[in-house]
């Protein structure tokens, strides 16, 4: 295993995998969003090997407007960023765009974590990373966007009480009024509602609606339920639709 210290140490994947992973077909487009120059290569280097295009931005508003102009399927953010800071540039992607996006960075203060995700980010990794663990991390969201696509050609709407989950369109509505939640919000609803009743832990929710092996920081799953509760439910202190199973973890309540 060779590694390469610059800063931060990143570990090389060594190994090509195959082209084709969990129903994804690479070939697919990564935006680094990064104003380190080593560290972009060393992702660049790292991406390609596994079959990624990649497109490069070394300041927010570049990055930005790469974003929404080139349609990537994927962008690694990261947060200290000349011109524009992560937080304001993943905000206004959000504004047009449900491209998956992973914030970087090299603070561990749990506010930058949550502030990130609660800007509509769908996942974030905390510098110095392996680059096997980002790599499962992009395959992962790049993964659950295609089996979104995939289930969406069923074309089915699941309704639950006063809402109604559309496949086809990524939409939830309550009473015909479309809510706005980012890709990652639906893909949570969808799994808790498709099992009514059950309780998963945050680590269970991790692993199934995020797609990636627990890494020790459940506080996303938390972020990400808390948001979603905010915009499905009248009285978020008293939830209706998503539930907390104290001490356990959370469930879509099955008498709605």
């Amino acid at each position: 295993m060779v590694k390469y210290a610059t800063g931060y140490c990143y570990e090389f994947v060594t190994e090509l995998e195959n082209k084709h992973f969990g129903g994804v077909f690479l070939n697919q487009k990564i935006l680094i969003v990064e104003d380190e120059r080593n560290i972009v290569d060393i992702l660049k280097f790292n991406l390609k090997k596994e079959g990624y295009m990649t497109l490069e931005a070394m300041d927010g508003e570049s990055g930005l407007n790469m974003a929404l102009n080139e349609k990537p399927d994927l962008v690694l953010l990261d947060l200290m960023l000349p011109k524009m800071d992560g937080f304001t540039v993943c905000r206004k992607i959000r504004e047009s765009s449900q491209v998956p996006i992973v914030m970087l960075t090299a603070k561990e203060e749990e506010v930058d974590k949550v502030l990130g995700l609660e800007l509509g980010a769908d996942d974030y990794i905390t510098k110095p990373f392996s680059q096997r663990e980002l790599i499962a991390r992009i395959k992962s969201n790049l993964r659950r966007l295609t089996m979104n696509e995939n289930a969406a050609r069923n074309g089915s709407v699941l309704k639950c009480g006063d809402l109604a989950i559309d496949m086809d369109r990524y939409e939830v509505k309550r009473k015909d009024e479309v809510i706005e939640l980012t890709l990652r919000e639906f893909e949570l609803v969808r799994f808790l509602a498709m099992h009514k009743g059950q309780i998963f832990s945050r680590e269970s929710l991790l692993e199934k609606v995020w797609g990636y092996e627990y890494y020790g920081d459940v506080r996303t799953v938390d972020v990400t339920v808390r948001r979603v509760r905010e915009k499905l439910e009248i009285e978020p202190a008293n939830a209706r639709y998503i539930l907390t199973k104290r001490g356990v973890g959370y469930y879509f309540n099955g008498e709605v």
